[in-house]
């Protein structure tokens, strides 16, 4: 195959190898904070302790050498020792007497050992020679040539002495593998040891990193209520200096929002009494056509004052959030809607569960579907309320009409305040652009939210999501 065949395949097996290890570090890497944290120290601790029981073995190995080559070497002085003491003509019935450890075996040979094994290194076999004396024997008697092939290396020691006689005393002494662990259980204590090390590393990062899940908590719960408490400033001294940094910014945020919800209110509130006066001067206008659309101008500009102060009261409410039933809440408003409006009473319909209990602000929650609702009659001639079922912890309420939609690129811009699309958002209906407004901003402070659908059966489609 030539090169320029290969290469393609090599780099689309490259890209495999690499995707594949992308994909099983993703599938391993926690999505948390404290779990990846955990996880590295857990791997940490686990290569640390892997590392130190390394260095431990190899050392033990070593040692474990030397105590072997030590053994061996005393096992054959000692039993050389036995057989030189001998007379001559009785050396083969001393080494057949003598006792003989096992793994052991020496025989009286005319020639020194014949083995396919090396000689030993220099410095070994110096090692060796050295740990010979410590078996006693007069200087006389030791013998002069010896012949030392094998090791710890190959399990086995093949060694021969010269006797006296020229006889050669030749043994092959075995060598027990050498453990690193001594201990049957190693492998288990190593991982309840790992084990214990993973427990509690979680749980210190998960009591070390609590403090982050509550400033998000905090967040959460201000993104709702700007006159949410403050957290606490115990702990840690970072977690301290974060928490107070949080605290100043709900304070700076809280004192905004107040600045400029009491500059609205009192700018809608001081508006009143000029329109009052104007519509007074309007009446001794001579053209009736003038006088009346004057008229119909003021009463516009005091709805849009009178909305504005709603939102003001919105805003600066301090209703407590209790427990609600959401259907009865419903089923209340449509009842009121139906005696105002006794023409539409027919078109106000609710299809859900019989109960339905979450935590709300009840006064502001009502609120925020009636003028839902209102607009669906307003602008679709009907209202179909309907709850789906709670999930993950939300609950979705529908409100559905027969109008003519909105255009999908206006869904979200008829939330803006004061806005109102024409044809079917007009002047004529009464509204003033802030409907929506209010009832996204209502909902928002309760945690859930609002948006439009056009229903592919035609006419709009209110989606309400709010917790539990």
């Amino acid at each position: 195959m030539s090169d320029q065949t290969t290469k393609p395949w090599r780099a689309a097996m490259v890209e495999i190898a690499r995707r594949s290890v992308r994909f099983g570090v993703a599938g391993v890497w926690p999505n948390s904070l404290a779990g990846r944290t955990a996880l590295v120290l857990a791997a940490s601790l686990t290569l640390v302790q892997a590392a130190g029981l390394a260095i431990y073995a190899l050392d033990r190995m070593d040692l474990l050498t030397l105590a072997m080559q030590r053994d061996a070497a005393v096992r054959a002085i000692s039993l050389y020792r036995v057989v030189s003491l001998s007379s001559p003509d009785g050396r083969r019935a001393a080494l057949a007497t003598a006792e003989q450890d096992g793994g052991v075996s020496a025989r009286l040979q005319a020639d020194p050992p014949v083995t396919e094994l090396a000689y030993t290194a220099a410095a070994m076999q110096r090692q060796f020679r050295a740990d010979m004396l410590l078996v006693p024997l007069p200087q006389e008697q030791r013998p002069r040539e010896i012949a030392i092939l094998g090791g710890p290396q190959s399990q086995r020691f093949v060694i021969g002495f010269r006797m006296e006689d020229r006889l050669w005393l030749n043994m092959d002494i075995d060598l027990p593998t050498p453990r690193p662990w001594q201990s049957n259980n190693f492998l288990a204590a190593f991982l309840l040891m790992a084990v214990v090390a993973t427990v509690l590393s979680v749980w210190a990062v998960r009591r070390r990193i609590a403090p982050i899940g509550t400033l998000a908590a905090a967040a959460e719960v201000l993104g709702r209520d700007v006159n949410a408490p403050p957290l606490s400033q115990e702990g840690p001294t970072e977690i301290a200096a974060a928490a107070m940094a949080f605290n100043t910014m709900a304070l700076r945020i809280r004192r905004f929002v107040q600045d400029r919800t009491f500059m609205l209110t009192a700018i809608g509130h001081d508006l009143r009494t000029p329109i009052t006066r104007l519509k007074l001067r309007a009446e001794f206008v001579d053209d009736d056509d003038l006088r009346a659309r004057m008229l119909n101008d003021l009463d516009e500009l005091q709805a849009m004052v009178s909305a504005t102060l709603a939102v003001g009261r919105d805003i600066t409410a301090d209703e407590p959030a209790t427990r609600v039933d959401l259907v009865a809440l419903l089923r209340t408003l449509l009842d009121e809607l139906s005696d105002t409006f006794p023409d539409h009473a027919e078109h106000l319909t609710y299809t859900g569960p019989d109960s339905l209990p979450i935590h709300a602000r009840p006064l502001a929650l009502k609120r925020a579907i009636v003028n839902l609702v209102q607009n669906a009659l307003n602008y679709g001639g009907l209202a179909r309320v309907s709850l789906a079922p709670v999930r993950n912890g939300l609950v979705t309420l529908l409100v559905d009409d027969d109008g003519p939609g909105i255009a999908d690129a206006k869904l979200e811009d008829v939330f803006q305040a004061f806005l109102r699309l024409e044809p079917s958002r007009n002047r004529e209906t009464g509204g003033t652009g802030l409907g929506l407004t209010i009832a996204r901003n209502i909902l928002r402070a309760h945690g859930g939210d609002v948006k439009l659908e056009n229903r592919p059966s035609g006419g709009l489609r209110v989606v309400v999501t709010l917790p539990v």
